[in-house]
């Protein structure tokens, strides 16, 4: 028995929805999910940064995952939700159209993403996991950002907390 489970790992994923496909990402990296609210936009700022929220005294900056991804912008309705990921000790808020559920995903049911071509960056997916009909996505959140933008991410943290004080 023992030998089996070393073989294949389950590991939990957060799954949500953009559009009609399903993503997910490692529950250990999900600080919390929130419901939709206002978002302070941020000047000068990438069209994929929504701005920053205020979640109990935490400047959190607000990515729309849609436009991070070239989809098209929605409308937030009561589905929206937002999913607060710690990257690289920076908690940051990723917008999606609907959070799904948390899965238990067998390490035998994960495969390789498929690779497109270099003209289609698919870096940020770590894997494809299959739940019963549905291929999930697995996002890698640290691919979703360059170096630079994460250091600008917390220093949009960083000034926000110091002119609050």
């Amino acid at each position: 028995m023992e030998q089996n489970s070393a073989q294949t790992r389950r590991e939990r994923y957060l799954t949500f929805f953009l559009g009609g496909e399903q993503y997910g990402i490692a529950i250990g990296r999900i600080k919390e999910i929130i419901a939709m609210m206002k978002v302070t936009n941020v000047p000068k700022t990438p069209e994929y940064m929504r701005g920053v929220i205020n979640l109990r005294g935490s400047i959190i900056p607000v990515v729309d995952t849609r436009l991070r991804f070239g989809m098209e912008e929605r409308q937030a309705d009561m589905h929206t939700a937002i999913i607060i990921v710690e990257v690289e000790k920076v908690n940051i808020g990723f917008i999606v159209d609907r959070v799904e559920e948390v899965a238990s995903i067998d390490s035998s049911h994960m495969s390789e993403p498929p690779k497109f071509g270099s003209h289609i960056d698919t870096n940020f997916i770590c894997s494809m996991a299959q739940i019963e009909e549905n291929v999930v996505m697995i996002l890698d959140v640290l691919k979703l950002f360059e170096a630079d933008e994460l250091v600008s991410l917390e220093q949009i943290q960083k000034i926000q907390i110091s002119e609050g004080e």
